[in-house]
């Protein structure tokens, strides 16, 4: 058995956990928060980065409402996502100018949504050629960057944290 070690994850898997078990409500809810990787916050959504993910600049999308799926949002806050969509594509595209884009939704279990109460849109940067041998062969992804130093750079190229 190959060992991977995390020691990033011990501050995470040791920490007491909220009431809610949300982390999506948490970091709407505490966006100044560097740990909650908020890089955007919008009148209807909040946007972070990915904890755990597939490339570099892997972003999500959430309402700042517990919901659980699109249709259950105020027609504000639908009219609000796709343009908060095209923000996110355009700050990532300015920061790696990748090949292409994943953006979708995963919305229930079924639909391997990872919190199936708490909808969320990813975002994921994309390269020719990014699927590499430590993924294929070792299982593995290799993410060169760290998450506190990416929102640091990339908030700022949001413009205004609360603007809508």
């Amino acid at each position: 058995m190959d060992t991977l070690f995390t020691p990033w994850r011990y501050k995470y898997i040791s920490s007491e956990k909220t009431s809610s078990g949300c982390f999506l409500c948490e970091a709407a809810g505490d966006p100044e928060d560097a740990d909650r990787l908020v890089v955007a916050l919008r009148r209807h959504h909040v946007v972070l980065l990915n904890r755990h993910p597939y490339t570099n600049g892997h972003l999500m999308i959430a309402p700042r409402e517990h919901l659980a799926s699109p249709e259950q949002a105020s027609r504000e806050g639908q009219a609000e996502l796709w343009p908060v969509v095209l923000e996110c594509k355009r700050v990532l595209e300015e920061v790696y100018s990748p090949d292409g884009f994943n953006i979708g939704l995963n919305l229930g279990q079924a639909g391997g949504a990872g919190l199936p109460e708490h909808f969320h849109l990813h975002i994921v940067p994309r390269w020719g050629g990014d699927t590499n041998f430590m993924s294929v062969v070792g299982g593995v992804r290799l993410i060169p960057e760290d998450l506190g130093e990416l929102r640091d750079r990339l908030a700022p190229l949001f413009g205004e944290r609360g603007a809508s």
